[in-house]
């Protein structure tokens, strides 16, 4: 299969970036195909045409590039294990992470943690400090965990079970989360790479969307130390409603912050 067949496939699959993917899935190919060497770029072997045609037609059965390629870059490192099991990292998560190296912490709480990509890239960032990663699920878990060992941080960052702030103890400068904050009604309207191949429980508390949030800020002040941070995720539309439910929990200093193209994405608060 030629990058040219390849891009035509993705395109008539309704795939938004061709191109894009195209080049990202033939560097994934090319890297595989290190494996038996004697190649270059416009010479790959064969195990480099075989990965590339068999994760082209991955891809346009709407596969996520993350899924087939088992990684997906993030902040300022890579995180692993993406498939299924875990929230696949976007950008825009990054805003968050920007938002919470603001001010100090020495100890953090993850709450949904994924695949760990919130509190492992917050602790490269903050050697001196510690953190808890929570999830209700076993096979996030086990992703979180190995890509903090595969940073090298897992003498710092613990991991528990936990429905939220359910089985924490402790208290926290930080707590921050990624919930799922798709209602049900919005789930048909998602691109099939979010519908179809990403952990529905990360997407959707199927409600309306805030169950989580409510969730959380009964809990918060409980484990915030004194002016501690709360930050979390939010779709651009839920700012009023969420921050109307951190302030009903009398948490302080409530506010809406904007991702990098201007939409709402993150409400802070202190305890």
């Amino acid at each position: 299969m030629t990058r040219d067949e390849a891009r035509r496939i993705l395109k008539e699959a309704g795939v938004a970036d061709p191109g894009g993917d195209v080049r990202r899935l033939y560097d994934y190919a090319m890297w595989m195909g290190e494996k038996i060497g004697g190649q270059d770029r416009d010479t790959p072997n064969s195990l480099t045409l075989t990965t590339f045609a068999n994760s082209v037609r991955r891809r346009a059965k709407r596969e996520p590039v993350s899924h087939i390629t088992g990684f997906r870059a993030f902040w300022k490192t890579e995180f692993f294990g993406i498939s299924g099991d875990v929230l696949d990292p976007r950008p825009e998560t990054e805003a968050l992470v920007d938002l919470a190296l603001q001010a100090p912490f020495t100890r953090l709480l993850d709450l949904g943690t994924g695949s760990g990509c919130i509190a492992i890239s917050l602790l490269l960032e903050r050697p001196a400090a510690t953190g808890l990663a929570t999830d209700i699920s076993p096979a996030a878990l086990a992703v979180a965990k190995r890509n903090a060992s595969f940073r090298k941080i897992d003498d710092r960052l613990d991991f528990a079970i936990s429905d939220w702030l359910g089985a924490v103890e402790g208290e926290f400068d930080l707590i921050v989360s990624n919930p799922p904050y798709i209602a049900a009604g919005e789930m048909p309207d998602l691109a099939p790479e979010v519908r179809e191949w990403e952990p529905r429980v990360a997407l959707t508390d199927e409600a309306d969307g805030l169950t989580a949030y409510r969730a959380i800020a009964a809990g918060a002040s409980r484990h915030l130390t004194p002016g501690g941070r709360l930050l979390v995720e939010i779709g651009h539309m839920q700012g009023a409603a969420v921050s109307e439910i951190f302030r009903a929990a009398g948490l302080e200093d409530v506010a809406v912050q904007p991702d990098l193209d201007g939409r709402n994405r993150v409400v802070s608060a202190r305890g």
